[in-house]
């Protein structure tokens, strides 16, 4: 039976690592991250603001996530600020998130909510033309008007998901399921003189579970 639920686990990163792995803006056309129609609520018409600070903030549910084909949360709630320095070359941009995603534990497939929290610095500049090409700078065709935030705080809350998924209750003991009921009982007792050899399959899990 423990073979049955290793290679879920494996499948489950592989799979979150080939998902993620596409960072050249994770898969995004060159005029998305600023002009994709179905975003519009994040946009920041920045043209009408004065120079100095001005703060955003945005709520994040798991259509937003959907809207990007992302499918690995079952709900989502998290707050997004943004912090944007506006001054007459260009525009400094602070992210702030946190808040919950629901996932599933690759050890159990028990769903639970994982708390995750993210910030991230953006500098918007003016040029002849689009350029993404710099994680941290985005330059924007003189005359553009807006910004559009989205493909940015799409990635940050991404990547700010770990790869393991471990339901809280596997640690502290208090998760009571049939799946770990199964693990448990193929966890080696050790012997009195503590030479008993560990089962390496069990190692492994146990790895997954207390690595950080």
């Amino acid at each position: 039976m423990l073979w049955g639920y290793f290679p879920q686990t494996v499948l489950a990163i592989t799979k979150i690592i080939v998902s993620l792995h596409p960072h050249q803006r994770m898969g995004a056309s060159s005029t998305s991250v600023y002009l994709r129609m179905e975003h519009k609520e994040y946009r920041i018409p920045f043209s009408g603001l004065k120079q100095g600070k001005h703060t955003f903030e945005f709520q994040i549910d798991n259509t937003f996530f959907e809207s990007f084909e992302y499918k690995e949360f079952n709900a989502a709630d998290v707050k997004v600020n943004v912090t944007m320095n506006k001054s007459s070359t260009m525009l400094e941009l602070t992210f702030d998130a946190g808040g919950t995603v629901n996932v599933n534990c690759d050890l159990t497939s028990e769903p639970f909510d994982l708390p995750i929290s993210a910030t991230m610095d953006l500098v918007v500049k003016f040029g002849e033309e689009f350029n993404d090409d710099n994680e941290e700078i985005l330059i924007i065709p003189h005359g553009e008007h807006q910004v559009n935030l989205a493909q940015y705080i799409y990635e940050m809350l991404v990547l700010a998901v770990p790869l393991k998924r471990v339901h809280p209750g596997v640690a502290d003991g208090t998760l009571k399921s049939e799946a770990l009921d199964t693990l448990n009982a193929l966890r080696p007792a050790a012997s009195k003189d503590d030479t008993v050899e560990n089962d390496p399959r069990w190692d492994a899990l146990k790895k997954l579970i207390t690595d950080k």
